[in-house]
């Protein structure tokens, strides 16, 4: 089994996707958002934005790894940079290509990009997802990989700005599977998710994503989306319902901040990385 690099920067084809107001309240309530824009559906929650992207997530995976490959799969980074905030009304055109791999000794990671739109042409927003083939390594790294956001160590000794503690529900994974259109069964189905060997069913990456993306703005974006410009972070180990994830927040530089979210004293979501625009 080989990796083909004649897949890479081939895009897929484009999907369409039209934001109603309640498929925007649906996701804000399905991610515990207490952001009375976002509730009210006047604008789409920043990790909402992959709602509109999802059916071209794995489509450039096929074009480039053997299919027999896509169970191993996980979701190791997701990196948004944002141009403007999603809104009731738009009517959004994706697609994605994948841009490179590296082979390591413990699996290979490889980096889609995907691109939305407005179907005038206009850039909504950019993302890239990094995802790790388990237990398969393709032996050389071809194309380019996702820019970087890593954790600077020296923070540590500041401070942080924020600390925010949030509560995952038991049902959170039931509640967001229809929300955000994602159907894995490991998320929903205890058996399948020990199968996996999983401890059981565990929320969503991008569920938890959505958790610590409102902890952030509402600690330090004054609860107002259209500041946030990127929003970068590395999924380190799962949540599991019931559980609290407690976040914490560092300036980072000028209109940047850097964070990580633990469970108990497992980091759980690591490398975050949040450029908030100065209010003007």
């Amino acid at each position: 089994m080989n990796f083909d690099p004649e897949g890479l920067d081939r895009w897929t084809d484009e999907n369409r996707f039209e934001v109603t107001r309640e498929r925007i309240i649906a996701y804000a309530e399905a991610t515990n958002d207490p952001i009375e824009e976002h509730r009210a559906g006047d604008i789409a929650p920043p990790v909402f934005a992959i709602v509109p992207v999802f059916d071209s997530l794995l489509e450039p995976a096929v074009e480039v790894m053997p299919v027999e490959l896509i169970p191993r799969v996980v979701h190791g980074e997701q990196d948004f940079v944002f141009h403007r905030p999603i809104r009731p009304g738009d009517k959004l055109v994706s697609r994605a290509k994948m841009i490179g791999w590296e082979g390591l000794e413990n699996g290979t990671r490889s980096a889609t990009y995907i691109e939305c739109r407005t179907e005038g042409g206009d850039l909504v927003n950019e993302q890239y997802v990094t995802t790790f083939v388990r237990k398969f390594n393709a032996g050389e790294t071809r194309g380019t990989l996702a820019p970087g956001h890593k954790f600077d160590e020296a923070l540590r000794g500041d401070a942080p700005v924020a600390k925010v503690v949030q509560h995952v529900d038991e049902d959170q994974t039931f509640r967001y599977s229809p929300a955000s259109g994602d159907p894995m069964p490991i998320h929903l189905d205890e058996e399948i998710a020990k199968m996996a060997g999983l401890p059981g069913i565990i929320a969503h990456g991008l569920c938890t994503l959505a958790f610590t993306s409102w902890a952030v703005l509402t600690e330090v974006a004054d609860s107002r989306t259209e500041r946030l410009k990127r929003l970068a972070v590395r999924f380190s180990k799962p949540v599991l319902p019931g559980q609290d994830i407690s976040t914490q927040i560092w300036r980072a530089g000028p209109e940047t901040y850097a964070y990580e979210t633990k469970v108990g004293d497992d980091v759980v979501v690591k490398d975050g990385l949040a450029v908030i625009a100065e209010e003007r």
